[in-house]
């Protein structure tokens, strides 16, 4: 049997580092067994499904390099057949309408809590005579369909990473809602637990790979699956991504949509390569560094962790320091020029941006840092501390005096590295200072401060750009 595996976002918000990880996992999965990796939006959420989520969550998952095999499958469009199924259930006994009003069920709640007992619902409706449903419909109550749960049932299967499951029918909370409310004998609205195991049955899925927190859903559609006599697939429950104090990361952590990182400057390389050690271990000898192609050669539920997986920044942005300092010249070149076209800087000529580019990549990180770090090359930098005390002192003067008159008697176009050196000397003798207090105070006239990258190509850079000279003068 050919494995086929899917991801089902819903289109609810963007799309989060947890759905990628999980999106990743599948992705790998498919890709080791030579099968097919899948696509369901799950939009059933009229109100809060919004098309530019289900935009968002496509376009993360290309740029991860996540490519799905068919045409992904709209969940709003198969309500038919949900109802179906559930018209089936109710017609063989395994669901029932259930008419208690949400005024019941408040004070059934209250009187749990009261008792200290966990909230479930009491079955109260499970065995209604025709009688009662007459009277009920007699009244305008609306309906919710439930799914029976036996409480003496066990539910049991073989997790791929977890190994031996089992949960007790007494635990699931009482029967379950499968249809939301709907007037006399309609099927309102179908929700998650059935539609679920109708479309994963519809396409055909060999395994499901999710997180964690579904494990008591898996359970509940169990038992469906087996009431509707459909093959039970295979389930493999991913563990969470945490925060650095343990609990499951959320907004509140600050980024955690795939675009908030893509904004951020991070690569799609690196962050895959990071999302795949989240929860699962590479072969000994393999590293940390590797490609989806090579990681999907490897990847197996055996050497994924159960245990949650703790977010590292430190070491994402070491993996995407790895990425960018890994590409080429031409291809760092094409990511960061859009970058300073949207700040509306003029560059000079290519040949200068790729002069500059190699003067700062050694230095990358990220690749929002292209933007900053090149700033001064475009940008009159501000003058930080170090840079005004440099400037402000009786050498610092000399200094600037001292190059701006050899400039005038001899201009350099930035492009003889020798021809640099010699007009520091010179500029030093003419200045009475040494060749030293001349360096630091032409780095602080044009960088605002004492530190940054090799001072000559600086110079040469903003010498080739017509901006050297006019930095010196600003300080006279």
């Amino acid at each position: 049997m050919k494995v086929r595996v899917r991801l089902a976002p819903s289109p609810t918000g963007t799309l989060h580092i947890g759905t990628a990880r999980t999106a990743l996992f599948n992705w790998l999965f498919a890709a080791n067994e030579g099968g097919k990796f899948l696509l369901r939006i799950e939009d059933t959420d009229k109100e809060r499904s919004k098309p530019e989520f289900t935009e968002n969550i496509l376009e993360g998952l290309k740029w991860l390099g996540l490519s799905w095999d068919e045409t992904p499958i709209i969940q709003s469009e198969r309500v038919k057949e949900h109802k179906q199924g559930i018209q089936k259930l109710l017609d063989q006994g395994f669901a029932y309408r259930c008419y208690a009003t949400e005024e019941e069920l408040a004070e059934m709640r209250t009187l749990q809590k009261l008792r200290g007992q966990p909230p479930r619902y009491d079955n109260r409706h499970r065995n209604l005579s025709n009688k009662e449903e007459t009277t009920f419909k007699a009244e305008g109550r609306t309906a919710v369909v439930r799914f029976r749960i036996e409480e003496q049932s066990i539910i049991a299967w073989d997790d791929l990473i977890r190994g031996h499951m089992s949960w007790k029918g007494a635990d699931l909370g009482g029967d379950m809602v499968i249809a939301r409310r709907a007037q006399a004998d309609e099927i309102g609205d179908p929700l998650y637990n059935l539609v679920v195991v109708i479309d994963d049955a519809s396409m055909n899925i060999t395994h499901v790979i999710r997180g964690e927190d579904h494990i008591s859903n898996t359970a509940k559609q169990i038992l469906i699956y087996k009431a509707l006599g459909i093959q039970i697939p295979e389930f493999a429950h991913t563990p969470l991504i945490l925060n650095s104090e343990g609990r499951k990361l959320s907004k509140r952590d600050g980024v955690t949509s795939i675009s908030e990182f893509k904004n951020m400057g991070y690569t799609s390389e690196a962050l895959a390569n990071y999302m795949t050690l989240l929860g699962w271990s590479a072969p000994e000898g393999m590293g940390e560094r590797f490609s989806l192609k090579e990681v999907s050669s490897v990847f197996n539920f055996s050497r994924v962790n159960k245990a949650g997986a703790k977010f590292d920044w430190d070491k994402l942005n070491w993996l995407n320091a790895q990425v960018l300092h890994e590409w080429s010249p031409e291809k760092l070149l094409q990511e960061i020029i859009p970058l300073w076209i949207a700040a509306g800087w003029e560059i000079p000529d290519k040949s200068w941006s790729k002069d500059l580019l190699e003067l700062i990549s050694p230095s990358l990180t990220l690749l929002t840092d292209g933007l900053e770090l090149s700033r001064p090359f475009f940008e009159e930098p501000n003058l930080l501390p170090d840079g005004s005390k440099q400037l402000q002192t009786n050498e610092g003067q000399q200094s600037i005096r001292g190059l701006l008159q050899e400039l005038e008697k001899n201009p350099w176009d930035g492009r003889e590295n020798q021809k640099a050196k010699e007009l520091l000397k010179v500029a030093a003798e003419s200045a009475g200072v040494k060749k030293g207090v001349v360096m630091k105070s032409l780095r602080a006239a044009l960088l605002g401060c004492l530190q940054g990258p090799d001072l000559i190509t600086t110079w040469g850079l903003l010498a080739r750009a017509g901006k050297d000279r006019t930095r010196l003068r600003r300080f006279l």
